[in-house]
C-alpha cells in the first residue's frame, strides 16, 4: 500500500499538504525563519505523528480489552541535534493514564504492544533516535 500526498507552496514560507484522509494541513516556518507561524513545523509534526500512531494503537486496545480509562495523553520531549541536518537523536514518550479504576497491568500491556509491535512510526524513529518510553498512572 502506498500513500500519496501533495504539498503546495502558498507563498513566503507557507505550504498546504493534502492527506489520504482528505484532511489538509498547513506547514509554516516561525517568524525567526521568515514565516508567520500559520501552520505546523515539520519536525514537530513528526512528533505528533509518533504520538498519534501510538495513541491510536493504545486507544484501540483499550476498547478491545474493555479497560476503564477517564483520560489518556501522551507527552513527548525530543532533543534536536545542533549540527545540520538537525534531527531528533533522543526522544522520551510518557503515556499518562487517568482514572479511578485503572488496570495498570493491562494498560501497560497496551503500551508495550504499540511500542514493540504495532506502531510503524515508532519503528521509523528507531532508525535515528534513542527512544525512552515511560508509563504513568494517575488514580483519581
Amino acid at each position: 500500500m502506498t500513500n500519496h500526498i501533495t504539498t503546495t507552496w502558498l507563498g513566503n514560507m507557507k505550504f498546504e499538504s493534502t492527506n489520504p484522509s482528505g484532511q489538509n494541513l498547513f506547514i509554516d516556518a516561525g517568524p525567526e525563519n521568515d514565516g508567520h507561524g500559520e501552520g505546523y513545523r515539520p519536525k514537530a509534526l513528526m512528533l505528533s505523528a509518533l504520538a498519534g500512531c501510538s495513541g491510536l494503537d493504545v486507544a484501540s486496545l483499550i476498547k478491545k480489552m474493555k479497560l476503564k480509562v477517564d483520560d489518556f495523553k501522551i507527552e513527548i520531549e525530543a532533543n534536536l541535534t545542533e549540527e545540520h541536518p538537525k534531527y531528533y537523536d533522543e526522544v522520551t514518550m510518557e503515556f499518562h493514564f487517568f482514572g479511578s479504576d485503572l488496570n495498570e497491568k493491562k494498560l501497560q500491556k497496551t503500551v508495550d504492544l504499540s511500542v514493540e509491535k504495532y506502531c510503524g512510526v515508532m519503528e521509523m524513529f528507531r532508525h535515528f533516535a534513542e527512544l525512552k518510553i515511560e508509563t504513568k498512572f494517575h488514580n483519581q
